[in-house]
C-alpha cells in the first residue's frame, strides 16, 4: 500500500510501549504477604545456620517436583495478563477511539487492587479441601470455562463495519472479570508457593514466580499477536502468503480454556494440602483486624503526605507511557514488530534492578527518584520526536532497520528511568513498612504506587480525542468531532485531516505538569525519607474501639 502524506482516519488502540507493558507487569504482580516476610526471616536464619552442599542437594531435589509445578501455575496466571494486553493492538483496523482505550484500559486495575480482597482469600478456605486449593481450583476452571465461552462471542464483540464498532462495554466488562479471576489465583498461588516448598527452597517461588509470568505473558501477548498476524507469519514461517496467522483469537482462547480445565484436574486430584476440619473456617477477626490497620495505616500523617504525592507524582509520565507506541501503530509500525521490541529489553530490565540497588538500598533511596525524576520527563520529548520523525522514514508500508535501532535504543534509555523510579519507591515501601504488621503494610504502598501510574494512565487515553482538533477537507461543511463524524465527512467525498494532534498537546502539557511537580513537591518527596521512624509506626491500640 502506498504511503500517504496525510494522516488517514484510521481505528485507534491502546498500546503500552514494550517498557511500560513489562514495568506494569512486574508492578501488578508484586504481592507480599505476613507470611511472605516470615518465611523470607526463616529462610535466612536456616542459611545462616547452614546446610552442607549435599544436604542442599538432597532438599532441592525433594522440592523439584513442586517447583515445576509452581512455575506452571505462574505461566498459567501469565496467560490471561497476556492476551487481555493484546485485545487492544487486536483493535488496529476497528472504529475504535482513545476516549474507548481509555474505557477498555479499566480492565488493568483488578491486579492493583487485589488487596481490597486479599485478606479474604488468606482467611476463608475448607481446610478439609486445602487452604490455597479451596481458592485456586475453583477459580482457575472458571477461568477455563470464561475461555471456552468467550471463543465463541469473542469474534462477535470484535466485529467492525462501516455501521458497527467493536463493543468496548462489553469488552471490558468481560476482560475486568478475566483479570479479577486472574489476580485472585494470583493471590492464592503466591501463598501457596511459600507452603509448598521446604523452607530451604522457599527463596524458589520467587525465581517461579518471576520466570513463570514472564513466560505466561510472553505466550499470551507477544507470541500470540505474532503468529495471529498473517504479515508476520506470511514474513517469516510461511512459503506461500495466506490471508490469515497460524492461530485465531478465538482457537488460542480455546487452546487454553482446555489446558487449564486439565490442568487444575489434575492438581485437585493428585495435590495434596494438610486436611482440617470439614466446615468453612473464616478467620472473622483476622479480616476484620486486617482491613483496620489498612485504615490506620492511612491515616498516619506521614504515610497521608507520601500517598498524596505519590498518587500526583507520575502524572507527567502518562503521555509517554501510555500514547506513544499507539501512535507508533497508527503511523504505520506493526504492531508485532513493536511487541517483539519487548523481547531485547528483557536482559536490561533484569539486570539494571541489581545496578540501581546499590543507590536505594542506603538510607536516602528517594534520593535516585528525584534526579531520575527530570529525565524520565526527557524521555517525553524524545518520543514525541521519534513520533514525529516516523512518518518521514516510513518507505511504503516498510520502516528502515535503522529506524528499529532508534526505536529499541530510546526505549532502553526509557528503560533506565522507568525502573530508577520503580527500584526507587519499591526500596522505599520497603524502609518505612512496620514491621510489626509484616507484608500488609507493603502491600498497601505497592498498591497506591501501581494505582499511581494506573489512572494517569487511564486519562492520558481520554484526553487524547478531545485535544486533537480534524478539520474535513474536500467537504466543508462536515467534521470530524467523532468517528461517526469522520464516515460521514467520507462519504461526503472528503477526508479528515489532523491540524493539532492531541498526543503532542497532551505531551507538552504531561512535561509541564511534571516539571511543576518536580519543582514544587521534589524536595518535600524526597525529604519524608528524613522523618523519624516512629512516625511511620504502626499503633495497635488504633485498633481498639473506643
Amino acid at each position: 500500500m502506498p504511503s500517504s502524506d496525510i494522516p488517514k482516519e484510521r481505528s485507534r488502540q491502546r498500546i503500552q510501549n514494550p517498557i511500560e507493558a513489562w514495568r506494569m507487569q512486574n508492578d501488578v504482580w508484586n504481592h507480599e504477604t505476613n507470611l511472605e516476610i516470615d518465611e523470607s526471616k526463616n529462610l535466612l536464619e536456616d542459611y545462616n545456620n547452614g546446610l552442607s552442599e549435599s544436604e542442599h542437594k538432597i532438599v532441592l531435589k525433594n522440592d523439584f517436583n513442586n517447583s515445576l509445578l509452581l512455575l506452571f501455575l505462574y505461566i498459567l496466571q501469565g496467560i490471561p495478563l497476556g492476551l487481555a494486553g493484546s485485545i487492544p493492538l487486536i483493535l488496529q483496523s476497528k472504529n475504535v477511539s482513545y476516549s474507548d482505550q481509555a474505557i477498555y484500559s479499566f480492565v488493568f486495575w483488578p491486579f492493583s487492587l487485589k488487596l481490597l480482597w486479599a485478606p479474604l482469600v488468606d482467611a476463608a478456605y475448607f481446610p478439609n479441601f486445602g487452604r490455597r486449593k479451596s481458592w485456586l481450583v475453583p477459580t482457575q476452571y472458571f477461568l477455563g470455562i470464561f475461555m471456552l465461552c468467550l471463543s465463541f462471542e469473542v469474534d462477535a464483540l470484535l466485529k467492525s463495519d462501516e455501521h458497527t464498532s467493536p463493543n468496548i462495554v462489553k469488552l471490558t466488562v468481560v476482560f475486568f472479570i478475566f483479570g479479577f479471576l486472574a489476580a485472585t489465583q494470583d493471590i492464592a498461588v503466591d501463598g501457596w508457593a511459600l507452603t509448598m516448598l521446604s523452607k530451604e527452597n522457599v527463596g524458589l517461588a520467587s525465581t517461579c514466580n518471576s520466570v513463570g509470568q514472564t513466560a505466561g505473558y510472553f505466550l499470551g501477548n507477544v507470541l500470540f499477536l505474532a503468529l495471529e498476524s498473517a504479515e508476520f507469519c506470511n514474513t517469516y514461517l510461511r512459503s506461500q502468503a495466506q490471508p490469515t496467522g497460524i492461530i485465531t483469537l478465538s482457537g488460542f482462547l480455546v487452546f487454553w480454556g482446555i489446558v487449564f480445565m486439565v490442568s487444575t484436574t489434575l492438581v485437585m486430584i493428585f495435590k495434596k494440602e494438610n486436611l482440617g476440619q470439614t466446615s468453612l473456617h473464616v478467620s472473622q477477626q483476622g479480616i476484620k483486624e486486617t482491613y483496620k490497620s489498612l485504615i490506620c495505616i492511612v491515616k498516619l500523617p506521614a504515610v497521608l503526605n507520601f500517598c498524596i504525592m505519590l498518587l500526583t507524582a507520575k502524572i507527567g509520565f502518562s503521555a509517554a507511557d501510555e500514547v506513544t507506541g499507539l501512535k507508533l501503530v497508527e503511523f504505520g509500525v506493526p504492531k508485532e514488530q513493536l511487541a517483539i521490541l519487548a523481547v531485547p529489553m528483557v536482559p536490561l530490565q533484569i539486570l539494571f534492578p541489581f545496578v540501581i540497588s546499590k543507590y536505594t538500598a542506603g538510607r536516602k533511596p528517594l534520593d535516585v527518584f528525584y534526579w531520575a525524576m527530570p529525565f524520565r520527563l526527557f524521555m517525553g520529548i524524545i518520543f514525541a520526536l521519534v513520533v514525529f520523525w516516523t512518518p518521514m522514514v516510513k518507505q511504503g508500508t516498510e520502516f528502515p532497520v535503522y529506524y528499529y535501532g532508534v526505536l529499541l535504543f530510546s526505549y532502553a534509555l526509557h528503560q533506565v528511568t522507568v525502573y530508577s523510579i520503580y527500584v526507587a519507591i519499591m526500596a522505599f515501601n520497603a524502609k518505612i513498612s512496620d514491621p510489626s504488621i509484616g507484608g500488609t503494610y507493603m502491600t498497601l504502598l505497592n498498591t497506591i504506587s501501581n494505582l499511581a501510574g494506573n489512572w494517569p494512565a487511564t486519562l492520558a487515553l481520554w484526553m487524547v480525542d478531545p485535544l486533537t482538533i480534524k478539520k474535513c477537507i474536500g467537504a466543508p461543511e462536515q467534521s470530524c468531532r467523532s468517528a461517526i463524524d469522520s464516515e460521514l465527512c467520507a462519504k461526503s467525498g472528503g477526508f479528515c485531516s489532523i491540524t493539532t494532534d492531541g498526543y503532542y498537546v497532551e505531551s507538552a502539557l504531561c512535561i509541564f505538569i511534571g516539571l511543576a511537580w518536580w519543582l514544587c513537591c521534589g524536595n518535600k518527596f524526597r525529604n519524608l525519607q528524613d522523618e523519624h521512624p516512629s512516625t511511620w509506626q504502626f499503633k495497635r491500640n488504633n485498633l481498639k474501639s473506643p
